[in-house]
């Protein structure tokens, strides 16, 4: 099983059932996950604004999150680096990208050393698969 980039849009359906989470998993299935450091932050971020606005049951919220810490047991991060972030201030410049997304998108760069031809990106963001795919990343929709 190859790896592919994953952008916290397609894992949170990963952890909490959502209308694309066949699809996920059904990815999952397919591509290991490498991730972007800040992915766990990103995800309990998506858990407290579903809690605050009553779309997920305090259970729900325990679930998630234990979802997610099996998740990230199995996935590999690409760490935060200056020349990393020099990329993603780049990305901003070119592509219509909120910063989060230049981030992720960098460091799914930084995985494949600039040479993304072919590589699964998958992301839930129809900009940010815009630009991936625009870079050579084969983008996929979650």
């Amino acid at each position: 099983m190859e790896y592919a980039f994953w952008d916290s849009s397609a894992l949170v359906p990963l952890c909490v059932e959502q209308q694309s989470t066949p699809i996920v998993r059904a990815l999952s299935a397919k591509y290991k996950m490498m991730v972007w450091w800040t992915a766990p932050v990103e995800l309990r971020s998506a858990f407290a604004r579903l809690m605050r606005m009553g779309l997920m049951t305090p259970r729900g919220s325990v679930e998630a999150q234990v979802s997610l810490e099996r998740l990230r047991s199995g996935w590999r991060e690409v760490a935060p680096h200056p020349v990393l972030r020099e990329q993603a201030e780049w990305l901003v410049d070119r592509f219509p990208l909120k910063a989060a997304d230049a981030l992720h998108l960098a460091a799914a760069l930084a995985w494949r050393f600039g040479r993304p031809q072919g590589r699964a990106f998958i992301s839930g963001d129809t900009q940010l698969l815009d630009a991936a795919r625009e870079l050579g990343f084969q983008a996929i929709q979650a």
